[in-house]
């Protein structure tokens, strides 16, 4: 049975804290409905209605597109051990790049990766679990390193260039794009 819940209460930070990957949605009201998994240690709970996850640059941008036009995100993880649970937040978001007023206080939460592109913002408004005995039970190995491999070595000048040539979803949506690359920490 679903359970909704104003704010991120102490269990489920800590069911958080637990996942090596969650999973992101967003739309737009037109065009295709976004939904990407993620890796790496790169989300956290700033508070029991803030969340953020650190983006590295990958095939698109269509989460930033998405929440410049509508803004609207749902952020699910699953406990892939016991107890059985899903985890869904609802809320806004919005990308901060590194050019941008708040990068500082939002990056100091991070340790910065290679190929970091944005960290996004995301404002929780309503929080629901479910059973989650659907889900299989699977173990964690270990993380891609291909992705950070592949941003370390590409030269900073080109990165940048190639992600401002991006500068639109694959339905055309516009999205600003970063300009700068950033050393890993």
């Amino acid at each position: 049975m679903a359970e909704f819940f104003d704010q991120l209460e102490e269990s489920h930070v800590a069911m958080l804290a637990k996942q090596p990957v969650f999973f992101v949605a967003t739309a737009a009201d037109e065009g295709r409905i976004n939904l990407s998994p993620k890796g790496y240690d790169a989300f956290r709970v700033l508070a029991p209605n803030r969340v953020a996850y650190l983006d590295l640059a990958g095939s698109g941008n269509e989460t930033h597109a998405h929440l410049t036009v509508d803004g609207r995100i749902t952020i699910m993880a699953c406990n892939f051990e016991q107890p059985a649970l899903i985890l869904r937040l609802y809320g806004t978001g919005k990308p901060v790049l590194p050019q941008d007023d708040g990068w500082l206080e939002l990056s100091g939460h991070f340790g910065i990766l290679p190929g970091t592109r944005q960290i996004f913002d995301i404002a929780v408004e309503s929080v629901q679990t479910s059973c989650g005995y659907g889900v299989p039970f699977m173990q964690f190995e270990r993380e891609r390193d291909t992705l950070t491999k592949h941003h370390a070595r590409t030269d900073a000048e080109a990165w940048v260039a190639k992600q401002q040539g991006r500068d639109a979803s694959i339905d055309g949506i516009p999205v600003r794009t970063t300009d700068r690359y950033l050393e890993s920490e």
